[in-house]
């Protein structure tokens, strides 16, 4: 069957994964509203196209923390890779870096920092959990700035686990083959079977509930690393994000895997990007599945995207050439949304070229009766 779209790989991963792994990788929390939302609410924008435009050259490139990339779409960091495929967190970094773009590694991957390095050259970013032990926080920031990765997405919306169903309906854990191996040599690389869900057993016995504001200034003395702060909804938060010395802003609901009834990241963006009033970028992850989707977030004033479930999917389906493949179909899409819009590059991408069904209305101007 000929894939045509980055969606069609969540049946071919569905059909191939263990129900439990599909599951993990699938579901969202709770009534998984905001599931449904972070896709449904890209619908809610429409094109203002521009025409008559010599769009005959069209430049994607774009530069993330002074690093200049390909395109703004990345690689968001997802767990376990490699209970989707054998080759895991190291086909999605050679993917990555064919593609000339960025991946961010999970805490929580099957391949360490270390691992993921041995690849090739590509630019890469470290996903952060913090741990109730800070030594081994800061023992993982220093194995990932001297395995050459660039920045920390530092996510901050995990306090405890979103309470999803499926991982509780099927007592999800880590395959016994598999481990976190950033964690292998301090004994926190296993996850126990438990009643419910092993990982939010995990989750409640090792990360720290007490993280706080005063933890992204403790993060910048122990690393030279940018900081992005991850899991960012409202106004407020990334006003004090900008105040903590934050180099960046990931607008994130977690994949809708925290809290349910949180807005969609593409509603919550613009908030966002206006209280960080050009000071730090903010970038998007949640719900994109198509090069209109990047173009809506540019639209609203994110500087990328990064794409998480149509990674593992692919990687399921297909391995590293999925994700090529992935990355090749939003590439094109969006470099056509860039076309029939009038926009020769990211530059020219404006709020003009879209509407929302949540801007006020304009005035019309009636006939007098």
């Amino acid at each position: 069957m000929e894939i045509t779209n980055v969606s069609e790989y969540e049946a071919i991963a569905k059909q191939k994964l263990p129900k439990m792994v599909f599951d993990y990788y699938a579901s969202g929390a709770e009534d998984q509203w905001t599931l449904a939302e972070n896709r449904n609410a890209f619908a809610k924008i429409l094109f203002r196209p521009r025409i008559l435009i010599d769009v005959s050259h069209i430049d994607m490139t774009t530069t993330v923390l002074g690093f200049k990339i390909s395109m703004p779409i990345m690689i968001a960091p997802t767990a376990m890779q490699k209970m989707a495929h054998p080759e895991g967190e190291y086909a999605t970094a050679r993917a990555a870096s064919a593609a000339g773009t960025i991946m961010t590694l999970s805490s929580w991957a099957t391949s360490s920092v270390e691992e993921v390095a041995s690849t090739g050259p590509g630019v890469r970013f470290f996903q952060l959990y913090v741990y109730k032990d800070r030594h081994v926080v800061a023992q993982l920031v220093r194995r990932a700035e001297r395995a050459g990765f660039k920045a920390i997405a530092l996510t901050v919306d995990t306090p405890r686990l979103g309470r999803r169903e499926a991982d509780i309906k099927n007592r999800f854990t880590l395959p016994p083959f598999l481990t976190l191996k950033n964690f292998e040599g301090l004994d926190l690389g296993k996850m126990d079977e438990a009643a419910d869900s092993g990982l939010a057993s995990y989750v409640a016995g090792q990360i720290d509930r007490s993280l706080s504001w005063k933890d992204v200034q403790w993060l910048q003395t122990i690393t030279k690393l940018p900081i992005l702060v991850k899991g960012v909804l409202t106004a407020e938060d990334a006003r004090l994000a900008v105040q903590a010395g934050a180099a960046g802003i990931i607008v994130s609901n977690h994949g809708a895997r925290q809290l349910d009834y949180v807005p969609s990241t593409i509603m919550a963006l613009e908030e966002v990007v206006k209280a960080a009033q050009g000071r730090i970028p903010v970038f998007l992850d949640g719900g994109v599945r198509r090069g209109t989707d990047v173009f809506k977030a540019l639209a609203l004033g994110a500087s990328g995207i990064f794409i998480g479930r149509p990674v593992v999917f692919s990687l399921a389906a297909e391995g590293e050439a999925g994700i090529r493949k992935v990355l090749q179909m939003l590439r094109e899409e969006f470099e056509l949304t860039m076309a029939l819009s009038g926009c020769r590059s990211l530059k020219e991408i404006t709020r003009d070229h879209i509407v929302t069904e949540w801007d006020t209305p304009r005035p019309r101007h009636l006939p007098r009766l």
